[in-house]
């Protein structure tokens, strides 16, 4: 019990500690620096590995220091936070390895490196927080973290669409913090409670301003897409790993796991995630910009994830947790892919491309498991968690929310073929580049394989989903 204790530990601070090594190591050797942060972020995956045992057996580990005033470095394990944990650092992993390709022609590298493994660690201690304050800190380094990712490129614009990023999520993390504020003094302490307890309609609403935020849902959407100029790899981070997925997480955590939300709270943020889902896929139909277009296909998916935490019954909530991982992999992967691509042909426009299935055939074909995932084709894991998410929505009563979340997964085949279409398909415009480096290629061949396994192999990320599920809603198994 002890190891397992400080084994938690490490996952948090290894990543989140040695971040800060890796800029003294860059300035002695580049491919030191990055072998160091690689290796940091598998801390993190391996470490949450490990944990999976226990959290299948439905054991909970936790670590705990107190530093008065309700402010404790709590941390706890169950087998959601560790479903979390392992699916982002997985995929972070990946995505790193992949910016050892991208990254290496530009500046700034060492404060790359530096903030996107700080990323990861504040994620770890995001989702392993078992205290509201220490959940807040962690929210807030994430913040930072992707402000100084987004504007990587230090032009002006990138600069203007990292400060847009950075004042729409902590805005809506300074209502957060009201509304844990508010709970602290209603329980007396910043511990998030062992049975779940009533929390009252104000700190509910004030806490869900903060998710949805992050998230990048209605009416707090606008910043994501704006973030496609940042690097690729920041986007996949973004998009796949970490930022977005925090919002769903917290949602999880805390109005499913640890309190009571009031009476009509779920159908209202199933109402806006329904919402939030069509007029996003909507633009998606709209845009002519190939990460904007998969950015908003972002906000439309996280939809389906709102809903199936908000049905609130178990297939629902495992389905959720399903389709985080499926669209995890398949979003990383059409991101990377489009780094390939803007590497290759130096533009963002469709309108200007066509006929890059010549040039670049294993990202072609990558790039379309990976839509058939976020489509829900079977038998790839996004089929599952759509599937899953939509039906609890229906068996909960609320049809006219799932027939419309069905009409989202329309509009998702939509846009998608669209983009495919204009980017791979037809004559060429002009634009013939080539695939990207065998480290680039390679990384995102893993990311359709693991969108491919995540259906193929359903079984095994379902154990732990389920597992995840029973325990939120205190269901022996």
């Amino acid at each position: 019990m002890r190891s397992q204790n400080l084994l938690l530990l490490v996952i948090v601070l290894a990543p989140v500690l040695g971040s800060l090594l890796l800029p003294l190591t860059g300035a002695v050797s580049a491919r030191l620096r990055n072998a160091l942060a690689i290796l940091l972020v598998l801390a993190a995956v391996v470490g949450s590995a490990l944990l999976v045992p226990d959290a299948m057996a439905g054991r909970t580990q936790t670590f705990r220091a107190d530093f008065g005033l309700g402010i404790n470095f709590a941390l706890k394990a169950d087998a959601l936070a560790v479903f979390m944990a392992l699916a982002s650092s997985l995929i972070s992993a990946i995505i790193l390895i992949y910016s050892t390709g991208y990254i290496a022609h530009y500046a700034n590298q060492n404060e790359y490196y530096l903030m996107v493994v700080l990323f990861l660690g504040a994620m770890m201690g995001l989702v392993y927080s078992a205290n509201l304050i220490l959940l807040y800190v962690f929210w807030e380094i994430t913040a930072i973290c992707s402000w100084r990712l987004i504007g990587f490129f230090r032009e002006p614009m990138q600069v203007l669409r990292a400060d847009k990023a950075f004042l729409v999520t902590v805005f809506g993390a300074l209502a957060m913090l009201l509304g844990f504020v508010m709970l602290g003094s209603q329980q007396g302490s910043f511990d998030m409670p062992s049975a779940p307890i009533s929390v009252a309609l104000p700190a509910a609403i004030l806490i869900l301003l903060g998710i949805l935020s992050k998230s990048a849902t209605l009416p707090f959407h606008t910043w994501l897409p704006d973030a496609g100029v940042a690097p690729s790899p920041v986007t996949a981070l973004l998009h796949a790993a970490v930022l977005v997925k925090i919002g769903v997480y917290v949602y999880a955590r805390l109005f499913v796991v640890s309190y009571i939300p009031p009476e009509g709270f779920a159908t209202l943020v199933m109402a806006v995630a329904a919402t939030s889902a069509l007029v996003s896929a909507g633009a998606a139909l709209l845009e002519h910009d190939m990460k904007r277009i998969i950015a908003y296909s972002t906000i439309s998916q996280i939809g389906f994830i709102f809903l199936g935490l908000a049905a609130g019954n178990e297939l629902g909530l495992a389905g959720a947790l399903i389709y985080i991982l499926a669209h995890g992999f398949a979003k990383g992967g059409l991101f990377l892919c489009a780094g390939i691509i803007e590497h290759g042909t130096h533009t963002k426009d469709i309108r200007q491309m066509g006929g890059l299935l010549k040039t670049m055939p294993v990202t072609a074909i990558v790039f379309l498991f990976c839509a058939f995932s976020v489509m829900g084709v079977p038998p790839l894991g996004g089929f599952f968690g759509k599937y899953m998410v939509i039906s609890a929505a229906i068996n909960s009563g609320h049809l006219v929310l799932g027939l419309v979340f069905l009409l989202g997964a329309f509009l998702t085949v939509l846009y998608l073929l669209r983009l495919f279409n204009m980017v791979f398909l037809g004559e060429s415009r002009g634009l013939a580049g080539p695939e990207g480096t065998p480290v680039m290629v390679g990384s995102v061949v893993v990311l359709a394989a693991l969108a491919l396994a995540s259906g193929l192999a359903i079984y095994w990320p379902a154990l732990l989903a389920n597992q995840a599920a029973s325990q939120m809603l205190g269901i022996a198994r």
